[in-house]
């Protein structure tokens, strides 16, 4: 009986000792390697009153405005107002491969740490047996059930719960990755999507070149065989539709392509009952966000928060490894019946029972544990290198999009008034080549400068839209659902 309640007592204080410290370095976060507030000056400013108010985040003198949102409250389906594009991108969500590989990832570090957790308290199981045996004429047999705990460690230092920690870490970094892989597959659908719309105005900015480029020639050649041409204009009217046709061929692959690499993202074939597509340019496609300041990216950016838990892990990994140090203690317990008959197996006078702790000291291990420390030491000083240079590459992407946002909304306006001269030009050369006024020369280069300037505006207006999917996204935007 004294046995039975030493046992009982060695338990629940081993109970009480899994509550306890453990041998884990104290955790501070590493202060932030970059500026307490993003860049400002001309760059970062618009000076088109288009912009006013939102791509600058300042508001025109003598008005009121609310600040915009930060992009991580805004869930994507409040940020992509186009609702093709909120239909592609839930597809997306649905099917894509590399987001349910990474989901499937943060299911295995979850049962990954319920197994180390598990290890912290005792696995009882129950057995029986019956055995006959005959030796040298005699038949015996015996019969036993017990039920008992075999080999637990009791965690006297505190090395299962830094493993627990650990495993713990590394599930949610694990899950800060899906996160991260959401928004990147977010940003990918919605930059492929502005690219397809991008070019499909280009292929017909293109196709209306080259019917005016035909047209042109044919007038031109009528013209020369009139004997009021020179066949020198013929040949220029020629190279232009030439050239026009070779880059139609061009954009019809190109849109080709950015339907295959839609397709990819998706995971599923372009659905044909999508709602109506907005214009790629709509100024109204995306809403407004605000950029916070840097300190906000440490807690709202994935890459930065799965970078942390990281670092955590290897903090922990360090309490596991000096704890390597102490007495490991298990424990091995039983207690049952056994009887040499199987019908007498519950009866008075049966009892057994088994109580075998065993204490293990490192004494001389050829300097492993001193070795494994300095490893664990070594990997969270890695970890912490990775953490800064994570909010090193956050600060740069998201200043490089503040200064693409300000300055892109210059740009466009700049390009729609190239494209607006062009034209006139384009229009006023025309009249005069067909009133014999000016040469051809002079018509066909008019005709060219409208194409470059129609070609620029497309791309410098894709170019801006790509950019706020991007601002969003590194200023992490688009993890929370709708």
């Amino acid at each position: 009986m004294m046995r039975l309640k030493l046992s009982a007592c060695m338990v629940a204080f081993a109970v009480a000792m899994l509550t306890g410290c453990t041998l884990d370095p104290h955790y501070e976060r590493p202060a932030a390697p970059v500026a307490v507030a993003y860049p400002k000056g001309e760059a970062y400013e618009s000076t088109s009153a288009a912009a006013s108010g939102t791509a600058s985040g300042t508001a025109t003198p003598g008005t009121t405005t609310t600040a915009p949102p930060l992009a991580a409250d805004m869930a994507w389906r409040s940020f992509f107002r186009d609702e093709r594009l909120q239909r592609l991108i839930q597809i997306a969500l649905d099917n894509n491969r590399d987001l349910r590989v990474a989901a499937l990832n943060v299911a295995e570090y979850e049962a990954q740490y319920r197994i180390t957790r598990a290890a912290l308290a005792p696995s009882i199981s129950a057995s029986g047996s019956l055995t006959r045996e005959r030796t040298s004429g005699v038949t015996s047999s015996s019969s036993d059930v017990s039920v008992g705990t075999t080999s637990w460690e009791i965690d006297f230092f505190g090395r299962l719960r830094s493993l627990k920690r650990q495993a713990l870490e590394n599930y949610l970094a694990t899950d800060a990755s899906r996160q991260s892989t959401q928004i990147s597959l977010i940003a990918t659908v919605a930059t492929d999507y502005l690219t397809l719309l991008s070019d499909e105005r280009l292929l017909q900015i293109t196709e209306d070149t080259v019917k005016a480029d035909q047209s042109t020639y044919d007038v031109t050649k009528r013209i020369q065989e009139l004997g009021n041409s020179s066949m020198l204009d013929v040949q220029q009217a020629q190279n232009s539709l030439a050239s026009a046709k070779a880059s139609l061929a061009s954009y019809r692959r190109a849109v080709a392509q950015d339907r295959n690499n839609l397709v990819a993202v998706l995971g599923a074939p372009i659905p044909d009952d999508l709602p109506p597509a907005r214009e790629f340019d709509d100024e109204t496609m995306f809403a407004d966000i605000g950029a916070g300041v840097p300190s906000l990216l440490l807690t709202r950016r994935p890459d930065i928060v799965q970078a942390e838990h990281a670092l955590k892990a290897a903090n922990a990994n360090i309490g596991a490894a000096r704890a390597a140090f102490f007495p490991k203690i298990e424990l091995t317990a039983s207690a049952g019946t056994s009887s040499s008959t199987l019908s007498s197996l519950f009866k008075a006078g049966t009892g057994a029972w088994e109580f075998a702790p065993t204490v293990s000291v490192p004494i001389f291990d050829y300097g492993s544990n001193k070795a494994s420390l300095d490893v664990a030491k070594i990997e969270k000083q890695i970890e912490v290198a990775d953490y800064e240079s994570a909010i090193q590459t956050a600060f740069k992407e998201v200043a490089n999009a503040l200064t693409a946002r300000a300055t892109y909304v210059d740009q466009v306006a700049a390009d729609r008034d190239y494209v607006t001269s062009s034209q006139r030009y384009y229009t006023l050369a025309q009249a005069r080549y067909k009133a014999g006024t000016d040469s051809f020369l002079t018509f066909l280069d008019a005709q060219r400068t409208l194409y470059t300037a129609q070609q620029q505006l497309a791309s410098d207006s894709l170019s801006r839209q790509a950019n706020l999917v991007t601002l969003y996204k590194v200023l992490g935007g688009g993890w929370e659902g709708s």
